[in-house]
């Protein structure tokens, strides 16, 4: 199947509306009892949506990551709750995602200076791009086309190191 050139299978698109309605809104996976359970069953299920999906990985209550078929997600890597991520983001091995992180992949036009921000469009979409070993904390916000190098540290809207 296709929408908007995006290739996806009958299962994934079963998959997502599961998450949507039912799987997103389960309790984090620190809730004590039922905690690891939901954390496996939302991690069960994006595997069979998201174009790669690791081993270990952990998504939280509340995850917002569009249709997510583009997306690829490594190993023992976790995102958040509440966070939202473009559908084709590339989060590598080993990446925390904190809580209620946003990473977009389209903004608003706003250089040309003689002309309402509201009439100048949009900027085309960028990927977004987080290599192995990243720690992005709570509330931290990426515009589009973001490209995290390995082992950087993100936090409190400061960027530490090795990020363009």
């Amino acid at each position: 199947m296709q929408y908007k050139n995006v290739e996806f299978t009958l299962m994934q698109a079963v998959m997502l509306v599961i998450y949507k309605i039912f799987l997103s809104w389960l309790p984090s996976s620190t809730t004590p009892i039922l905690g690891k359970t939901c954390r496996n069953l939302r991690y069960l299920c994006c595997k069979n949506i998201f174009l790669y999906c690791g081993k270990n990985v952990n998504i939280e209550k509340g995850a917002e990551f569009g249709s997510g078929f583009r997306l690829k997600i490594g190993n023992n890597s976790g995102v958040g709750i509440n966070r939202t991520v473009p559908g084709d983001i590339e989060i590598g091995n080993d990446v925390m995602i904190g809580s209620n992180c946003h990473i977009f992949s389209s903004n608003h036009a706003f250089d040309r200076i003689g002309i309402p921000m509201i009439q100048q469009g949009h900027y085309k979409e960028k990927k977004t791009i987080i290599e192995d070993d990243v720690w992005i904390g709570r509330f931290v916000i990426f515009t589009l086309g973001r490209y995290v190098k390995k082992g950087t540290n993100v936090f409190f809207l400061k960027i530490l190191k090795n990020i363009q």
